[in-house]
């Protein structure tokens, strides 16, 4: 989420930075990503979201600056006032390449399609890894009939840690446990879900980019090798409990609601359900 910046008459300024050699400009308080995407440039990103604070752990969105040691997260990094700099240098393409294939190389990514392109386009390779190496490798968790936890997807972007923190539900029931590769976004004292202090909205499940969680219903109909998200329509209507007014987009297939998220740009959602907009929809088949 970006914070722009205003002058003393409340006006907000503008910077000018260069981006492959084009001029843009862009609002104060910007991002170097908020002005690659204001130039058009497809910026790969795994844990973004124009809903949570950025928490820079991915990599895949660095970019070259003039005058800086490093490569930069463009997610966080504020557009500055003459700024140079560049996305497809072949710095930056050496570290998404490296980035994407230890991703790659340690979890399964089979569900993530969006990470799937951006591997293609950096030619990513986790072959040349062997087929030794090291794996994450455990028993999917399934403690209720709302959503599943499967860690051998999970890449670790924390974005359900926010939005359980304070981006959104404030119930801080998950958060990161263990070091290294044992490393995993956990309950308190690893306890089961229905004993932990998750109140089941489901904005963990909305933002994450890999299905490591997921909805019981999708799940199920993966299982039984019947999810058909091509031939799925999405209707957006106004959640029924109360008045509110959160908008639902209900993804429907074979004129059964398998899921329910609420679009990002949404004024009143942002994103974000409680319970009962999330998963309370089985009363509309009844």
């Amino acid at each position: 989420m970006t914070t722009i910046e205003r002058d003393e008459t409340g006006s907000v300024t503008q910077v000018t930075v260069r981006i492959d050699g084009a001029a843009v400009v862009v609002d104060e308080g910007a991002t170097i990503l908020d002005a690659c995407n204001a130039h058009g440039v497809d910026t790969p990103t795994i844990c973004y979201a124009e809903n949570l604070t950025a928490v820079n752990v991915c990599r895949v969105c660095v970019v070259e600056v003039e005058g800086n040691r490093t490569l930069v997260p463009s997610c966080s990094r504020p557009a500055e006032e003459g700024m140079e700099i560049e996305t497809d240098s072949p710095r930056v393409r050496h570290s998404r390449k490296m980035v994407l294939e230890f991703l790659g190389s340690g979890v399964d990514l089979s569900q993530a399609p969006e990470i799937a392109e951006y591997s293609a386009r950096y030619d990513a390779d986790i072959a040349r890894y062997g087929e030794d190496r090291a794996v994450i490798d455990e028993p999917i968790r399934i403690e209720d009939e709302l959503y599943i936890r499967d860690y051998d997807k999970c890449v670790l972007c924390y974005k359900c840690v926010s939005a359980c923190g304070d981006d959104a539900q404030h119930t801080f029931a998950i958060a990161v446990a263990g070091r290294g590769f044992d490393n995993r976004i956990s309950t308190e004292f690893d306890a089961v879900l229905p004993d932990s202090a998750c109140v089941y909205c489901g904005n963990c499940v909305a933002v994450c980019p890999t299905n490591a969680l997921q909805f019981k219903s999708e799940f199920d109909l993966r299982q039984a090798d019947n999810w058909r998200e091509d031939e799925q329509t999405v209707t957006q209507t106004v959640c029924s409990y109360c008045g509110v007014g959160c908008n639902l987009e209900l993804h429907v297939q074979d004129n059964e609601i398998v899921k329910v998220t609420s679009p990002v740009d949404h004024s009143v959602t942002h994103g974000n359900l409680c319970i009962k907009g999330r998963f309370g929809y089985q009363y509309v088949g009844n």
